[in-house]
């Protein structure tokens, strides 16, 4: 199908003198991982909400698969896992997926058979009775059962264990590969770095950055060590303007550089440098750019 899979103008919403999302402006191409960064209280889940039409905006428009996430043709064509599925405790899994499917009037009972073992759940077992990380298993089956087009997911893998995060990445690659797209909210970067190809990143219900992963990476201050024959004096690095932090631990000076490293690199070559270790940026360094200002603003 051509147009987006998920595309918003303006949209806002407002809780009294709280705007918790404004003036929001997405894009998100079919077939891609979208990562929707931002902390606690950011303004993710009200977007997700808003997308849904769980709540209405206060102005502004979004479109989901080129119509209304209140449309429930278009609602069958979506998975979503929200951050707390409500369940009641008396449900089994296998209770719940028949209730979503026959909600939606889509399902494919060999692959949700297939994800029900890939995550090691037994269907016939009370949710009531399921640890934390297995509530959550049952949420990613129930949004991924019916192979949908589009996966909106907050915080999925919140109390998931490592080897279960994996089997996650791996389940959402091969939607993708199928042509799926994936709307990812999230606050665990490493999760986000390893699928998302785009990034939004979210502050106060603001989007302040939005860009491929790699665009985004060049941003990013760069970590240089250096290692010293002799003891390491910050000073002369300290004095550079695009220098923001100069330590020095014995003979290891330690420097984090905003923009070119030219001025550190012909600074460094008047010294005898024994050894020189450079930190690839990833996007915790990104992210934390954006969420430590010197305004007095949220850090």
């Amino acid at each position: 199908m051509n147009g987006p899979a998920i595309h918003t103008d303006a949209l806002t919403k407002r809780f009294g003198t709280l705007t918790a999302v404004d003036q929001l402006d997405l894009r998100v191409e079919r077939g891609e991982v979208f990562g929707y960064l931002g902390p606690n209280g950011a303004g993710k889940t009200t977007t997700i909400r808003m997308l849904l039409d769980f709540v209405r905006p206060t102005s502004g428009t979004s479109q989901v698969l080129g119509g209304s996430g209140a449309d429930p043709a278009v609602r069958a064509r979506i998975g979503y896992l929200p951050a707390d599925l409500p369940v009641d405790p008396r449900w089994t899994a296998q209770t719940l997926l028949d209730f979503y499917g026959d909600l939606r009037g889509r399902r494919d009972r060999t692959w949700e058979r297939t994800l029900l073992d890939r995550f090691d759940l037994d269907p016939s077992r009370p949710v009531g009775e399921l640890s934390t990380g297995n509530r959550r298993k049952v949420g990613i089956v129930q949004a991924a059962s019916h192979r949908p087009e589009l996966l909106i997911l907050d915080e999925p893998t919140s109390g998931l264990d490592p080897l279960l995060q994996q089997e996650f990445l791996i389940l959402i690659r091969e939607l993708v590969t199928d042509g799926a797209t994936v709307f990812l909210s999230s606050h665990v970067l490493p999760e986000v770095e390893a699928l998302a190809g785009r990034v939004a990143i979210l502050r106060e219900g603001v989007v302040v950055a939005q860009a491929g992963i790699t665009e985004l990476r060049r941003t990013a201050r760069t970590r240089i060590d250096l290692r010293l024959t002799v003891p390491a004096d910050p000073a002369p690095f300290a004095a550079l303007p695009t220098v923001v932090e100069a330590t020095a631990d014995g003979d290891l000076l330690r420097l984090v550089v905003e923009g070119s490293v030219d001025a550190v690199i012909k600074t460094a070559a008047a010294l005898p440098v024994e050894q020189i270790i450079t930190h690839e940026a990833d996007l915790e360094d990104v992210f934390l750019s954006y969420y430590t200002t010197q305004d007095g603003g949220r850090s």
